[in-house]
């Protein structure tokens, strides 16, 4: 199966297509915002690159967000028009999710992602990593990142751009709360189309699929995002 996954909810505009598991082709680019003009030309590279011609698409990924919702309308609408032109299947997921699966964990444990939502917030998510299996803990949240800190009661495994502006508040929460805090490197911290392709090939195959007409980007308006004390 050839699968072709797009992310745009980060200024890395993020593209890859596969042959089952076997990526043939990646492109990243880094961009201002992702734009109509930017995205075509970045499909048409990828197919250049993989050999492949966009007949040949089994099924397309959509990176689903949340994030600057400019370019996830830009990406997601695209991935429409892809699937109702050629009549293939699609596959959304998170792109919280895909950060959360490109981390690096040695070992099974806990993983935070935060995300920069700017104005002192972000956009994060909790979740429990095994060799097999990632499992969300918590809602797709747009908070303070004090809010997710005050969740945490173990040993974490931090990644998403967030560390770049809140990497001391995570270790002074640590070193206070009594658990260690660790941090992935920056090239982990963006979501990636590689992942985006791995977890999609289970749900494929087990025909967990959105139609087009109801593929939507995951934008965390505050009033639906608040923490209970």
């Amino acid at each position: 199966m050839n699968i072709l996954a797009i992310d745009t909810s980060t200024k890395n505009y993020s593209l890859a297509i596969s042959s089952d598991d076997q990526i043939l082709a990646q492109v990243n680019l880094h961009l201002p915002d992702v734009l109509e003009d930017s995205v075509i030309p970045g499909i048409e590279r990828l197919l250049f690159l993989s050999k492949l011609t966009l007949a040949q698409v089994d099924g397309f990924v959509a990176g689903l967000g949340p994030g600057s919702f400019t370019s996830l309308r830009v990406g997601i609408s695209t991935v429409k028009a892809l699937a109702w032109s050629t009549g293939r299947p699609i596959v959304g997921i998170s792109s919280l999710d895909a950060i959360a699966a490109n981390a690096e964990v040695e070992e099974a444990g806990q993983i935070a992602v935060l995300c920069d939502a700017r104005r002192n917030m972000v956009f994060g998510c909790l979740y429990q990593k095994t060799r097999n299996e990632l499992k969300a803990l918590t809602d797709y949240l747009l908070v303070p990142p004090q809010k997710i800190l005050e969740r945490i009661h173990s040993d974490t495994f931090f990644t998403g751009n967030g560390i770049s502006l809140f990497a001391p508040m995570m270790a002074q929460a640590a070193k206070k709360q009594g658990w260690k805090a660790s941090f992935a490197p920056e090239h982990q911290w963006l979501p990636n189309a590689r992942t985006f392709i791995s977890l999609s090939l289970p749900k494929f195959l087990n025909q967990e699929l959105t139609a087009a007409s109801d593929l939507l980007p995951l934008y965390l308006y505050p009033e639906d995002c608040q923490v209970t004390q």
